[in-house]
């Protein structure tokens, strides 16, 4: 593949800096907001200079133990065909169950065993065969570990690329994750990986609380995150490397700084080229040896896969128990991250909601509302159905919040059946129809 040099991730918010920032080559766009026939007059100029972008999908769940869903594969070809784009790019991580209809709303991590490894491949292969340019897969970070795993980080995404010849987006900012919440050596990963696989790099920042790394995208990269790139680094020339934020964007010169920071790792040497990933060591042999026998997905696997997934995926959003062999601690931490991405999600697609409640108020109410609530219709649906539940109990206090919230869900509910709080709020409609007839016979 082409290289692609020194990218950041294009976010409406911050799409007038973007296009001023000195030597850039490329953007990434994430896949499921941009439309084909109505691309941002940002990226089409972008694109007009030479910029290539690259559209990075969020919701596939290639991870997960149902095959991939072929009208969001569709979907992900368009925008690739319509941005021009060199590759695609999604995750290996799981994001819904099917039975129950769980919705996660965030990536969540697969676990590292044969089953898996043969339900991801098999997804990964009918993506490939959908899609019309190259996929390639980013390792996710994650704030909890399956236990009874069989492979290492390593040698899972090494087995992913020799069963599937699918390329790595390597996020560097996530194996500096993995290090703080799970233990993993990132040096380790490193040396595992099949480096002439990969197609482009990730940096992202992130904050520590308590013993935990939140890979936020909201906060600078630290030091500590440049180290593991400079590791990556001192074995391969990576194709490319992108500078993530989504949130709390900080001024122009301080992205322009961070783009600088990244080229000064690039720009260093490689120390060491380690022995070629293919060369495995005796233990590696014993391990491949091991899982022979479970090199393909099947609906066996998928079924195992399921059941252990639909567990951990009820326990983080339905507050069932903790599937045994789990850190319940770590559960808590990522079911609360969980509500709290959900939050955060709901207020930019609904961005009228904290506005009629007030900030504060909003975030405790979703809390309350999401708390043990799963999401099941993704994050529209979820706005309406959280001001619904307000309504139905005859919230906000203050009325003339819910006249604004009363005609906010109103007007997006459309053709919806009615439900408990459509039945409630139905007596407004006569009262503002027989309010018309008689403003019309007034004009009569």
């Amino acid at each position: 593949m082409d290289r692609l040099g020194v990218g950041i991730g294009w976010r409406p918010e911050i799409a007038d800096a973007v296009e001023r920032l000195p030597g850039l080559d490329w953007v990434e766009v994430v896949a499921e907001n941009v439309c084909p026939g109505h691309l941002p007059e940002s990226l089409l100029r972008l694109r007009e200079r030479g910029v290539r972008v690259v559209p990075h999908g969020v919701s596939l769940g290639l991870g997960g133990a149902d095959r991939p869903d072929a009208g969001k594969l569709a979907e992900l070809g368009e925008r690739a065909v319509a941005l021009g784009a060199p590759l695609v790019t999604e995750h290996i991580a799981f994001v819904r169950t099917s039975s129950p209809v769980l919705e996660a709303g965030h990536l969540l991590p697969v676990p590292k065993t044969w089953d898996a490894l043969g339900v991801l491949c098999e997804n990964v292969r009918i993506a490939q065969d959908a899609l019309p340019v190259p996929l390639a897969l980013e390792n996710i970070a994650a704030l909890l570990s399956w236990p009874d795993e069989e492979l290492t980080e390593g040698q899972f995404l090494a087995e992913l690329v020799e069963r599937t010849g699918v390329r790595l987006l390597i996020d560097v900012a996530n194996l500096h994750t993995n290090r703080v919440n799970r233990g993993e050596d990132p040096v380790a990963v490193l040396d595992r990986l099949p480096l002439e696989a990969l197609a482009y790099v990730h940096v992202a920042g992130g904050v520590e609380r308590d013993g935990v790394w939140h890979d936020t995208h909201s906060h600078p990269v630290p030091p500590q995150i440049l180290d593991v790139l400079a590791e990556l680094r001192a074995r391969v020339d990576p194709p490319g490397v992108l500078l993530e934020r989504d949130d709390d964007f900080p001024p122009e010169a301080e992205l322009a700084g961070e783009l600088d920071a990244i080229r000064g790792v690039l720009g260093r040497s490689p120390a060491r080229r380690p022995a070629p990933a293919g060369d495995a060591s005796a233990g590696d042999r014993a391990v491949q040896g091991a899982g022979r026998a479970g090199r393909h997905g099947g609906d066996g696997a998928r079924g195992r896969v399921a059941v252990r997934q639909a567990a951990l995926l009820s326990a983080l959003v339905a507050g069932t128990p903790v599937p045994e062999g789990f850190d319940g601690r770590r559960v808590k931490v990522q079911a609360k991250a969980l509500v709290a991405k959900r939050a955060s999600v709901v207020r930019k697609v609904a961005p009228d909601l904290p506005e009629i409640l007030g900030a504060t108020a909003y975030r405790t109410a979703f809390f309350a509302y999401a708390h043990n609530r799963p999401m099941t219709g993704g994050y529209r649906r979820d706005a309406l159905d959280f001001a619904e539940h307000l309504l139905v109990q005859d919230l906000p206090a203050d009325a003339a919040a819910r006249r604004r919230l009363t005609a906010w869900w109103e007007y997006r509910a459309g053709s919806r059946p009615p439900g408990r709080a459509a039945r409630l709020l139905g007596w407004l409609r006569p009262v503002r129809r027989r309010a018309r007839e008689l403003a019309g016979g007034r004009g009569t």
